[in-house]
């Protein structure tokens, strides 16, 4: 068996946060550490309640559960329930889990573990960059001992997805970005929109899947995808958080430019990203789309058609 990669997963649970979820634990090469929560999506009470039942679902509810972060760094909280539902899950609701949420805060617990484990974890950011940035500001020699970050966030040759020029996660909270992208990790790889909207589950794949589901994955991915699909009349829905775990468990998927990044905090640009020159940052700008979405269909047991 190979060996196997130790993750923090930093998530907002909403529709593709759940998804990721399930990538990493029905990966072999990952060894799940821990979960961190954050507002992001929705709010932090419900991501936390989303990601304990999201666990408990796919019979995996010891996992340790941290909450964090409630609110950005500098502004108020701004929820992307227009895409997730109020719920967060698209609407989709699980049963409640027995989990219980850990003692110590999110951005605590990432310090924690990785002084536990130096040079073993990485930590993958899939919401708002919040808790990371709280955990710099306390312990600011974390990148050194994380084996290494990967942030879903961004939008770098490509417009945005909430405003023509920013992702919905930098712009949920710029000055938390803006710092974690100017703080000098020594290995932080950006995964944007750049990549993340070539890497789509379609409409005709949900259906096959929804056909013939039994596994607990693929159930679970039917079900927070019916809205998209079904209510909404999508006929894709992109997998922007799965790709970040897939990428930091095998960094080969992608094609990384070291870059140095600026982060607009300004209402105007509000969110928006920008190469600005060579740094030490790794903006992925290229990926193997058709070896990404195969193992995510065969690691959630879904439907995957050629073509699509």
């Amino acid at each position: 068996m190979p060996e196997r990669t130790p993750i923090i997963l930093d998530v907002d649970t909403g529709i593709d946060d759940a998804l990721a979820l399930a990538l990493a634990l029905g990966s072999p090469e990952a060894e799940l550490v821990a979960v961190t929560t954050l507002a992001g999506n929705v709010g932090v009470e419900a991501t936390t309640a989303n990601t304990l039942a999201v666990l408990a679902w796919l019979g995996l509810d010891e996992t340790p559960v941290h909450r964090g972060a409630s609110r950005p760094l500098a502004r108020p909280h701004r929820d992307a329930t227009y895409f997730h539902d109020a719920n967060g899950l698209g609407g989709t609701e699980l049963p409640a889990s027995s989990g219980t949420v850990g003692a110590d805060r999110g951005p605590a617990a990432i310090i924690r573990l990785a002084r536990e484990r130096p040079g073993e974890i990485v930590l993958v950011c899939l919401g708002p960059l919040t808790n990371l940035a709280i955990a710099l500001n306390v312990a600011p020699e974390l990148g050194t001992l994380l084996r290494g970050v990967v942030v879903m966030g961004g939008a770098f040759e490509v417009p945005g997805n909430v405003t023509l020029h920013a992702e919905f996660n930098v712009f949920a909270d710029p000055e938390a970005a803006q710092q974690v992208f100017s703080s000098g990790l020594p290995s932080l790889t950006a995964i944007g929109l750049d990549v993340t909207h070539q890497t789509a589950w379609s409409r005709s794949s949900w259906e096959a899947t929804r056909a013939a589901v039994g596994d607990p994955a693929a159930k679970l991915a039917v079900a927070v995808c019916r809205q998209a699909f079904e209510d909404r009349g999508l006929t894709q829905t992109y997998l922007h958080d799965p790709l970040a775990v897939a990428v930091a468990l095998d960094p080969d998927l992608v094609r990384n430019e070291d870059a140095a990044i600026a982060v607009e905090t300004d209402d105007e640009r509000r969110g928006k990203t920008e190469i600005i020159g060579p740094g030490s940052t790794q903006v992925a700008l290229a990926v193997d789309a058709e070896r990404f979405l195969r193992r995510f269909a065969e690691r959630l047991s879904l439907h995957y058609l050629v073509g699509d």
